[in-house]
């Protein structure tokens, strides 16, 4: 099996460039530069026809399999690119792209890019043939401890650097938006010299473009981060997003590390149980961290906080349900929470 990580996709391909490229993930903006790999490496071995077909209403993937069998009109080496929007691929179209793959002549490759295939795609026939025929590359999401060496990467290429507060500085304001991201570090290699970057610079340039979902919340929480939990809070709050839907993803993640700590409990190892109970593999490092901290007992009072909080949205229980969800997100992540008039009048 061929399955490369987005950073490893470069060297595989200066080896050699296989009949398919798969390229599937949440982030968009790796997607697209994965992509663009491809094809400056096919380029360079002269593949200087491109056809691109997009996955969308009304596509037939005989019109692709027709052209991947056809001969090149110039008798040229040529690139055939699918492109799946918010769509992923049904068995029909995956089973026709492996096929496909394994007839491909040494002047045609195929090049597939789209969302992050669900775990029944991943697990198909037709996927495991396409991994046999090509490189699949798994493009996982930047976690939030991994940012601002991201950044401070990428700033890099531009010839420019920044201290390790200034390199946090922006990836508060960039968070959730890898794209925004990419376009405020191309603003400063625009707008500073090259070498340091200051401090004052930098903040008169990069804006706060960080958006967050209900899972930044969940990362914060099991990571023991308490003022990223604060903030993401804020940000979602800010920007309007219902409060039912936090709490699922707070209350889904308890249910989870309690069914962990259960089964750790009684003699399962670690690993099997995250399997098994199918925790993502970018979340089982917090995970673990959350169940190092916390029992079951801790875990059972926090559920029993989570339904508290659900009884407040739904007007069944008197409390404001933000302030609810921000004491159980800082509960669980080990920050002291205060609980009524700390001076206890």
């Amino acid at each position: 099996m061929t399955q490369l990580r987005a950073d490893g996709l470069a060297g595989a391909l200066a080896r050699r460039v296989p009949p398919i490229v798969w390229i599937h993930g949440d982030e968009a903006l790796i997607v697209q530069e994965c992509a663009q790999s491809v094809r400056d490496a096919l380029r360079a071995r002269g593949f200087d026809e491109r056809q691109v077909f997009e996955a969308g209403r009304g596509f037939q993937v005989e019109a692709l399999t027709a052209q991947a069998d056809a001969l090149s009109l110039f008798a040229g080496r040529r690139l055939i690119e699918l492109r799946f929007g918010s769509g992923r691929p049904t068995k029909e179209i995956g089973k026709a792209l492996a096929e496909a793959a394994a007839r491909l002549d040494d002047d045609t490759r195929l090049l597939v890019s789209g969302p992050r295939l669900d775990r029944a795609s991943a697990a198909s026939e037709w996927f495991a043939a396409i991994d046999r025929a090509g490189y699949v590359v798994a493009v996982w999401p930047i976690e939030r401890a991994q940012l601002p060496q991201w950044i401070a990467t990428r700033l890099g290429r531009q010839k420019q650097r920044a201290d390790r507060d200034t390199l946090e500085w922006i990836a508060e304001r960039v968070e959730g938006n890898l794209l925004a991201a990419h376009q405020e570090i191309a603003k400063l290699g625009l707008l500073c010299p090259a070498g340091e970057l200051s401090r004052e610079a930098v903040r008169d340039a990069v804006l706060d473009v960080a958006r967050y979902d209900a899972f930044d919340l969940v990362d914060a929480m099991l990571g023991a981060d308490a003022a990223r939990a604060l903030r993401t809070l804020d940000g979602l709050h800010a920007e309007g997003v219902a409060e039912p839907l936090v709490l699922w993803a707070l209350a889904d993640a308890l249910r989870t590390l309690l069914r962990l700590r259960e089964a750790c409990d009684g003699g399962t190892a670690l690993a099997q149980a995250m399997r098994e109970a199918r925790v993502p593999r970018p979340r089982e490092r917090g995970y673990e961290r959350a169940l190092g901290r916390l029992d079951a007992a801790a875990l059972r009072a926090a559920l029993r906080r989570a339904a508290s909080v659900d009884r407040m949205v739904k007007g069944i229980e008197t409390g404001d349900a933000w302030q609810a969800l921000e004491s159980l997100a800082l509960h669980v992540a080990g920050a002291p929470v205060l609980v009524g008039n700390p001076d206890g009048d």
